[in-house]
């Protein structure tokens, strides 16, 4: 399995189920999505998909927010540029983003649990992460199973 997520040669032959590959490319146009949502309208973001009520903060909490909104959109912008060219240039990482970009998804709850943030109803942003969350769990999952009709790497 270490060989799958980190390939001896990395190049642009992919053997693992090609589910994993369009499951792949939703990914990263949701990450893509969200990413740019929360760059340029991360009040809107804040406000109605995960609920932070931005209004308690004060002028300059909720303009701090918003920008720690923008900056969190360029990092998930950049992995998701990656995650882009992974896709169409370099296949054999595929297993390797599916666990970086679970690994980044993981670490962010934990750090959510540790340090929560006050929010107001029932975000929709919880269940997207969710539906994220499982499809990347799939994703791996598939990605890291061999194809039949190639041969094992030397």
């Amino acid at each position: 399995m270490l060989n799958e997520i980190l390939p001896p040669h990395i190049d642009n032959t992919y053997r693992g189920h090609r589910l994993a590959l369009w499951l792949f490319a939703v990914i990263l146009v949701v990450k893509a999505g969200i990413a740019l949502g929360t760059m340029f309208n991360g009040r809107a973001a804040a406000q109605t998909a995960d609920g932070i009520p931005l209004e308690s903060f004060g002028a300059a909490g909720a303009a701090a927010v918003v920008s720690l909104f923008a900056i969190w959109g360029l990092s998930q912008l950049v992995l998701t540029v990656i995650g882009v060219l992974v896709l169409v240039r370099y296949r054999a990482m595929i297993s390797l983003m599916f666990a970086l970009f679970l690994f980044e998804h993981l670490v962010r709850r934990v750090i959510f649990l540790v340090r929560p943030i006050a929010r107001t109803g029932a975000p929709p942003g919880l269940y997207i992460n969710l539906t994220l969350l499982a499809a990347m769990i799939v994703g791996l999952v598939l990605s890291l199973r061999r194809r039949a009709d190639l041969p094992l790497p030397q």
